[in-house]
């Protein structure tokens, strides 16, 4: 066999500088390893060498796709598409031998976990996930991976055929093409041909919203345990189908930064998460410290980092028998810039990630039965304390809103949580559940601990700072009534497949119908209403129509002087029930208990045009989760309008105008107050979120007070600065809030008690007027996560909500955040209630 010897010379042991002239592949790898020519190197392929341009996702399947087909030791496969189409790719590489009989390893894997897997023992290969640049604009990862699945498949010698022999890898290239795509372009339609380290560089400021989110601008870091997005939910599916035993994440952060590998804090470890699994961690860390000692790079452990939040790669492996472990690389945020280190290079960092590949491939084989035998005492002492547990389970669902019951129901099984329909009604602990309505998730499962994580709340802490939130409970989150159980009595049959929802209108009507505003996707049935030219109205308080009780909020659509005759509009009706798993009601009468379907109090609702302001000063996240909302779920169209033209833009043609939180009050100027105040005073909505309200207020657009923090560090050291501020931010919080039902803003809403999520540090001092304070936090509002004992006084009696009238236009704004991360379901009807009946508040 033909085999590739490469020279490895200076440039392998220091940095590249400047026109990096002498790149080749050996940089990257392992000294005196002779490799298969029949093998394609990356450049070979792609037409250049790796670390010479940023690698485009386009070559980077093309290259994958050409290796599989030349080595024996990889299967390539494609697990669904992004956003963009781009293929989710995932590599299974282990020896020829292994990758014939792939599916019985699989299968012997998965089986040692069961109860009795102990039986099996520790002769069989260890399972590795590895994955690379989660985040776009960290790029070093997967360019790292071309470098490192080219090692694995062409590497000779009994080295590594014994890893291969002994592990199955699964080789994530790239966990988030989107965002790689974006953010290569840049890089490389920026890259000079003499290279500039020089940080004012245009190649190093990549403008908004920056290549670190997917197409929608989601954090894909944090979706792990919501799995709400399509590139989560192929990597989570493969994790569950696998349980491998390591799981890698590789990072990049600060160009000032060396090179970080896990363990993290000491101190912020999730309670869940075994001690076993940090000594296991330490003891994999001290192989990545040997390599990357030998390449000379300064690295660090034990600091900035944590293990709490388990939505993160690196963190949701531990609460499933797994060791995530997290590296994070300094980056060069292009291909060369200076550093308080010295001059950065690309290939530098791309050299650092391959070299912990290596490395953790290394830990894994030595360590090999070690972790194999954690694995299985993770789920055997999971089993016992599963079945010691006095609670036995927990019921989750809410009658008046099957849809959020059941997605809640769908993430839990993506999760491999087993669940059960509740066989009869049942009431526990002031909690009515109704047969058929709800679902029992009993604790007595393999995967007890993260049914626990999901649906536990928690108060206490052994630290006050964190590095992502500090609270996540999943029925909260979905405004989804939910209750520990003592007994199972109740649960029915297992559900092997959750069957999809489905609507329906009861009865043709030739007077009207009427479905009420308490399910989920009852924005989406609205917009498709209005934008068919049905004329709709919405009930401003309760009625009571031929034995049915009807809430604030019902939508009416009356069946005369319609455009369409009364069949098509009952068809038509039909398909959006159908569509928005909505039950409508056909009337033959508008004579009610209550407000008469021909009254006043039924408001017109009219067809939506709503912008979006999105742009450099605006918080991409918040931005990115309302675009999302409106497109995916509710099927609207919401125009982006840009910071840098929205002096440009006629704003006659829009009905709401939503702004995200911004970063600073002076993303936008005097002028554009002054436009938007005209447009609001001409009958417009404008909603705004979190630190527009400090905008809003330096403006003068709306009347606002806010709490002042007074905190004055007393006898706190220079070096515990950091560490005080930190402790007093609310990075991410559940609490209760109070709700004024009759109010347009809360319509939908069944109970008066609604969890709300709170990542700011903005505190709204209330009206004078309890009426125009139609949500409160309650007196004792912590539901779960962290608050320092001084925000939660400057807590007590605020509001999360404002609205001001304005000329023929209201003006409101939102202090926490009704959209998180996609999966905080139970306030999302907040801000469509905004945007639905602004007019009438």
């Amino acid at each position: 066999m033909l085999k590739k010897t490469f020279l490895w010379v200076a440039l392998a042991v220091m940095p590249l500088v400047q026109g990096q002239e002498d790149l080749s592949l050996s940089y990257y790898l392992p000294e005196g390893t002779t490799y298969n020519s029949e093998i394609p190197t990356p450049k070979e392929i792609i037409g250049h060498e790796v670390g010479e341009w940023h690698v485009t996702h386009d070559k980077l399947v093309q290259y994958y796709q050409a290796l599989a087909k030349s080595s024996d030791r990889i299967q390539l496969e494609s697990r669904g598409s992004t956003y963009e189409g781009r293929p989710i790719l995932l590599l299974t590489i282990s020896s020829p031998a292994n990758l014939a009989k792939i599916e019985e390893i699989r299968r012997e894997h998965l089986a040692a976990t069961e109860a009795g897997g102990a039986e099996k023992g520790t002769d069989r290969p260890i399972v590795v996930y590895q994955g690379f640049s989660v985040h776009g604009n960290e790029p070093s990862g997967a360019n790292a991976a071309l470098a490192y699945a080219y090692h694995l498949a062409a590497a000779e010698g009994q080295d590594i055929e014994n890893k291969l022999e002994n592990m199955v890898i699964l080789l994530d290239p790239s966990f988030n093409p989107d965002g790689l795509q974006r953010f290569a372009y840049w890089a490389n339609a920026n890259r000079s041909m003499n290279l500039n380290p020089d940080n004012n560089e245009r190649e190093y400021h990549e403008v908004w919203p920056g290549g670190r989110t997917n197409h929608y601008w989601f954090d894909l870091n944090r979706d792990w345990l919501p799995v709400q997005l399509p590139e989560s939910k192929a990597r989570l599916a493969t994790f569950h189908k696998w349980l491998p035993n390591i799981l890698t994440d590789h990072h990049e952060m600060g160009t000032n930064s060396t090179f970080f590998f896990q363990p993290g804090e000491p101190d912020r470890v999730h309670p869940l998460t075994p001690e076993m699994n940090q000594q296991l961690t330490a003891e994999i860390g001290s192989y990545h410290a040997k390599a990357l000692d030998g390449i000379g790079s300064l690295y660090y452990t034990e600091e900035n980092y944590d293990d709490y939040y388990y939505g993160k790669g690196s963190t949701f492996p531990d609460v499933n028998g797994s060791i995530g472990i997290l590296f994070e690389q300094g980056s060069s945020r292009g291909h060369i810039q200076e550093s308080e280190n010295g001059v950065l290079t690309f290939p530098f960092t791309i050299r650092n990630q391959f070299t912990t590949a290596v490395s953790t491939i290394e830990a894994a084989e030595k360590m090999r039965e070690k972790i194999l035998k954690y694995q299985q005492d993770f789920y055997n002492n999971v089993r016992n304390e599963a079945g010691k547990d006095r609670m036995k389970g927990f019921v989750f669902g809410s009658p008046e809103n099957q849809a959020a019951t059941w997605e809640l129901a769908k993430i839990l099984e993506q999760h491999k949580i087993k669940i059960h329909p509740l066989e009869k009604d049942l009431k526990v602990g002031g909690e009515s559940f109704t047969a058929g309505k709800a679902y029992i998730a009993p604790s007595n499962q393999k995967n007890y601990r993260l049914l626990k994580a999901m649906f536990e709340k928690r108060t206490t802490f052994k630290d006050s700072l964190f590095y992502d939130i500090s609270a996540w409970t999943f029925p909260l989150a979905f405004n989804v009534d939910y209750a520990s159980l003592g007994s199972l009595d109740a649960a029915g049959q297992p559900v092997e497949q959750l069957q999809p929802l489905s609507g329906s209108v009861d009865k043709k009507s030739n007077y009207a119908y009427l479905f009420e505003w308490h399910e989920y996707f009852t924005p989406k049935a609205l917009n498709r209403i209005v934008n068919k030219g049905l004329r709709a109205k919405v009930a401003k308080g309760p009625f009571t129509l031929e034995g049915r009780k009807y809430d604030y909020g019902t939508i009416m659509v009356p069946v005369a002087n319609q455009d369409m005759d009364p069949q098509a509009i009952h068809d038509f009706l039909t398909e959006v029930a159908m569509d928005s798993y909505l039950q409508i009601h056909g009337v033959s009468t508008g004579y009610t208990q209550g407000i008469d379907l021909g009254s006043n109090e039924f408001d017109p609702v009219k067809k939506q045009k709503v912008a979006l302001i999105v742009g450099s000063g605006i918080r991409s996240y918040d931005a990115g989760e309302i675009w999302h909302l409106f497109d995916t779920r509710y099927d609207m169209q919401i125009t982006k309008i840009g910071t840098e033209y929205l002096q440009r833009v006629d704003l006659s043609d829009y009905t709401d105008i939503i702004i995200p939180s911004v970063y600073s009050t002076s993303v936008l100027d005097s002028a554009a107050a002054k436009k938007l105040d005209q447009w609001v005073r001409s009958g417009g909505t404008l909603i705004g979120y979190s630190n527009t309200a400090n905008w809003f207020k330096k403006h003068k657009m709306m009347k606002l007070e806010m709490k002042k923090d007074t905190l004055v560090a007393k006898n706190v050291p220079f070096d515990r600065r950091n560490d005080f501020r930190g402790a007093q931010e609310t990075s991410g919080t559940i609490f209760e809030a109070r709700l004024d039902r009759s109010h347009p803003v809360n319509f939908g809403y069944a109970d008066e008690l609604l969890p709300v999520f709170r990542n700011t540090n903005i505190y709204l001092e209330p009206d004078k007027d309890s009426y125009n304070n139609p949500i409160r936090y309650t007196d004792n509002p912590l539901l779960s996560g962290y608050v320092s004992e001084e925000n939660m006084e400057l807590l007590k009696n605020s509001v999360p909500f404002k609205v001001e009238r304005k000329g023929k236009g209201r003006i409101m704004v939102f202090t926490d955040n009704t959209n998180f991360r996609a999966f905080w379901y139970g306030t999302n009807k907040l801000l469509m209630n905004a945007v639905f009946f602004g007019p009438s508040m």
